[in-house]
Parts: C-alpha cells; sequence; structure tokens
C-alpha cells in the first residue's frame, strides 16, 4: 500500500513520539516538593509556566538561554534552589523515553511511501541527544528543532520554517501535535490538516480519514 506522494506527515516529537509527562517526572525527582499529582501539577504551572512564548522555558527551546542562566533564572522566580533546577533539565534526556505505538505508527507510514517530517519544540541540546540515541529518527526526510532555528511553536514562523525544510507547498502538509492550538496555527496557514494527538491509535484512524493510507498493523 502506497500513499499519494504529495502529501506529507510532520510529527511534533514532546507527548507525541516522545513521552512527555512533567509532572511525573517532578514527582520522581522531588517528592518532597512534590508529594501527590496536585502539588507537582502546581509546581510544572510555576516551573514552565504553560510553556507560553514569553516563559523562561520557550527561550531554553529557542536556544537564547543556556542550562546554568536558566537553572538561576527559574530558581530565582519559583523558590526552587539553583541545584534542583539544573537537576530537572539534566534529567530530561532520560525522560524523553520514546512511545512504542507512535514509532510504531511512524514506521507504518514510512513503509507505506509517506514523506515524514519533524517540528518540535526542543532546545538543541535535548534534540542532539535525541538524535544520538534513536536510529528511528531516519525515517524523517527533514524537520525543524525550534533550538536550531531560534523560534518555537505557536509563533507562524517556525511553520514557515518548516514548510521551507519540507520542500512542498504547505497544502501538502498535515501535522500532528498534541496542543490543538498548535494544529489550529498551521491549519490556519493553510497546511492540508492536522491531528490532534490523544493515542497511536486514534492518530492513524484521524490519518486515514484526511487520506493518509498506513500499511497494515
Amino acid at each position: 500500500m502506497t500513499n499519494a506522494p504529495s502529501t506529507a506527515v510532520v510529527f511534533d516529537f514532546g507527548g507525541v513520539l516522545f513521552n512527555w509527562r512533567p509532572a511525573d517526572l517532578l514527582m520522581q525527582l522531588f517528592p518532597h516538593r512534590a508529594p501527590d499529582m496536585a502539588a507537582s501539577q502546581a509546581l510544572v504551572k510555576d516551573i514552565f509556566q504553560g510553556l507560553s512564548l514569553n516563559a523562561d522555558w520557550a527561550a531554553f527551546d529557542q536556544g537564547r538561554i543556556e542550562p546554568g542562566p536558566l537553572a538561576e533564572q527559574i530558581a530565582g522566580r519559583t523558590g526552587l534552589a539553583v541545584a534542583e533546577v539544573r537537576h530537572l533539565i539534566d534529567a530530561i534526556p532520560d525522560h524523553l523515553t520514546p512511545k512504542a505505538d507512535t514509532v510504531e505508527l511512524l514506521g507504518r507510514l514510512h513503509d507505506g511511501g509517506v514523506p515524514l517530517y519533524f517540528l518540535s519544540n526542543m532546545p538543541a541540546p535535548y534534540a542532539r541527544e535525541l538524535e544520538a540515541r534513536h536510529a528511528f529518527l531516519s525515517y524523517f526526510e527533514a524537520g525543524v528543532f525550534s533550538g536550531d532555528v531560534g523560534i518555537s511553536k505557536p509563533d507562524p514562523n517556525i511553520y514557515h520554517r518548516a514548510v521551507e525544510r519540507a520542500g512542498r507547498p504547505a497544502e501538502r502538509l498535515i501535522f500532528v501535535d498534541d496542543l490543538e492550538e498548535n494544529i489550529g496555527v498551521a491549519t490556519a496557514l493553510g497546511w492540508c490538516g492536522g491531528v490532534v494527538f490523544k493515542d497511536a491509535a486514534q492518530a492513524a484512524r484521524d490519518l486515514k480519514a484526511l487520506g493518509v493510507l498506513l500499511t497494515d498493523e
């Protein structure tokens, strides 16, 4: 089974292809500060500020601040110790484990001849770690990491970079992301469709509904 070669699928990484559960991570790292899910979710909000474009972490995503100064900045704002924040920063690459069912879906798309690209808010140090660790990333023809281009989602400019990197019109790109806001920007910019990711089975169904043909499971 093959896919129409003009239609490509663009994947987000965190929460789609790789696990991203910051509340769970904080409970593991700082049980004294995050003894339960409610406390951990509140701490996530304090540290990451919703990952908005003006958040401290967004500057890290965009390559505008190094881990050391970032830790100091977050510590000064939240009351956490600098060493605690740095421990969190250093722990994230190991936390970003592959989602096996999404990797399997990615393989099915690749085997079906679907052109694959990525668009991810990812600091450059984490991006290099993922590239070194995971051979399945070779399924992607190209992609954009925010840390490499100095822009992050949902800034429309990073979507334009993704279109350029894919080398095909926006109306031939389908975006898979776990945040509805990010899908909304893509479709507003003329991308032909989007899948708000919940799990791999749902994403596969939605991709089929958009006309993407998959190899058999």
